[in-house]
């Protein structure tokens, strides 16, 4: 029971079972059957009052749950029920959800089970952003440690690189007799090695990576800064690779632009093929939404519908899924049909027809000052001093990419400063982000805080 708060009731606001069902499909997708039938299916829903959703496991497992599950769950609770939902589980935790923990990652982190079977080659689609890459995955399922060695897919969140590794994973299952395939996150990887030194069983751990056919790496950018995994790494890559053993890693930059990793390892990642994943182009999107409609059973009577999410949401494929998500499940609360009418009320929450028109030069100075503690007046000033020169030289950036605003106007608004310094900003940022993932975080940030703002100025 969640400590100052009565039981909550359902009947205390609409019945939410019609939208736990598609939070449950959405997991499934998310976690893969196996997780899934083990873990998540015994979840029941005890109380939902229109923020909080309160659940419960069985006793033995729900500590267990609520720590290895529970940011994915709130994450699928929101899509589906609005932003300012929380999760909470009903009851205490078990004694041993600890000892669990520890005893289960590992052995989660490399298994082939773990391979999500609705991530296949099948249902990846195909666009001129992603061609390439799904061409090479294929070759190396195909051909393990003979096409490209290593593979190294680069790409931002939400694009498809950790589908291409389950389809790998799967592919080789079903077709290579005998292949051992192995998959980790960096991350993963990471915690497993930590907790095989502490435990002094080292050898356990080698062999466990060492032994696979293929070895699928997901998100290696977290090795970064981690001297002693990394080291540990790059044994495990070597010895993989000089026995012939396919690998793949996934990025989500080029390795160049892993400057925080070892140099031997960054060089070791370009050796085979290097293959990026754009953002798909609109025909693209909505193939892909129309597929996972397929997939989910979900009847869509007009292709208008697809056209709009895919209108609106243009940069996150994972993004995209969720928006038909949402509008699936108002439908399912409130009965309404799945029709343009809905689909605009829905995405005008999340994704505002006007969220992708022109920024004010203001209202980008304004922010990239907030951000670096500095006043406007500062960042237009003539000053040069580092701590004010390069927030300029992002705020001159930005402006170019948000703005309507001609060269000659964004150094106008920018102190009178002509249209050369303004390419030379502009050029001096490009080449920050290509070995500085401080500024890509940086610019990211606020760029995410322009949006909101935005969003906020147009409601």
């Amino acid at each position: 029971m969640l400590p100052g708060r009565s039981r909550l009731a359902l009947d205390a606001q609409p019945e939410p079972m019609p939208a736990w069902r598609t939070i449950r499909t959405e997991l499934r997708r998310l976690v893969g059957e196996t997780t899934y039938d083990i873990w998540i299916a015994p979840i029941e829903v005890q109380g939902w009052d229109g923020e909080l959703l309160l659940l419960k496991a069985p006793a033995g497992t729900q500590g267990w749950v609520s720590d290895r599950f529970g940011r994915v769950l709130e994450r699928c609770a929101r899509q589906i029920l609005g932003a300012s939902t929380r999760i909470a589980f009903d009851g205490p935790k078990a004694s041993a959800t600890r000892t669990a923990e520890r005893a289960l990652a590992p052995a989660q982190s490399v298994t082939g089970a773990a391979f999500n079977p609705r991530y296949s080659f099948d249902q990846f689609i195909i666009g001129q952003g992603n061609r390439l890459a799904h061409a090479a995955a294929l070759a190396v399922a195909e051909h393990p440690g003979q096409a490209y060695n290593p593979l190294f897919l680069h790409a931002p969140p939400g694009l498809g690189k950790t589908h291409l590794l389950h389809a790998i994973g799967n592919f080789v299952n079903a077709f290579s007799a005998g292949a051992t395939v192995r998959y980790t996150t960096a991350e993963a990887f990471t915690n497993h090695f930590v907790t095989a030194l502490n435990a002094k069983a080292l050898e356990p751990f080698k062999r466990a990576y060492r032994d696979a056919d293929v070895l699928l790496i997901d998100d290696v950018q977290f090795l970064a800064s981690k001297a002693k995994t990394e080291e540990e790494f790059f044994h495990t890559f070597n010895a993989l690779y000089e026995r012939g053993r396919q690998l793949v890693l996934t990025c989500d930059r080029l390795p160049r632009a892993l400057v925080s990793v070892q140099e031997r390892l960054r060089e070791r990642f370009e050796a085979g093929l290097v293959a990026d994943i754009k953002t798909p182009d609109q025909p693209t999107r909505v193939t892909i939404l129309r597929k996972r409609a397929q997939l989910d059973q979900i009847r869509i009577e007009d292709d208008a519908v697809l056209e709009l999410i895919a209108e609106r949401v243009t940069d996150n494929v994972r993004a995209l899924e969720g928006a038909l998500i949402r509008v699936v499940a108002h439908h399912s609360l409130t009965q309404r049909p799945i029709d343009v009418a809905l689909a605009t009320e829905v995405m005008d929450v999340m994704y505002p027809a006007g969220g992708s028109t022109s920024l004010s030069i203001e209202a980008i100075q304004t922010a990239v000052a907030d951000y670096y503690a500095l006043t406007p007046e500062e960042l237009v000033s003539p000053s040069r001093a580092a701590r004010i020169a390069w927030p300029r030289q992002i705020a001159i950036h930005l402006a170019r990419d948000l703005s309507t605003a001609s060269l000659q106007a964004i150094g106008s608004a920018f102190g009178g400063r002509n249209h050369a310094t303004v390419l030379h900003a502009c050029k001096r940022v490009s080449e920050r982000l290509h070995n500085d993932q401080q500024a890509v975080d940086q610019i990211a940030q606020i760029h995410a805080q322009l949006r909101g703002r935005q969003a906020d100025r147009d409601y």
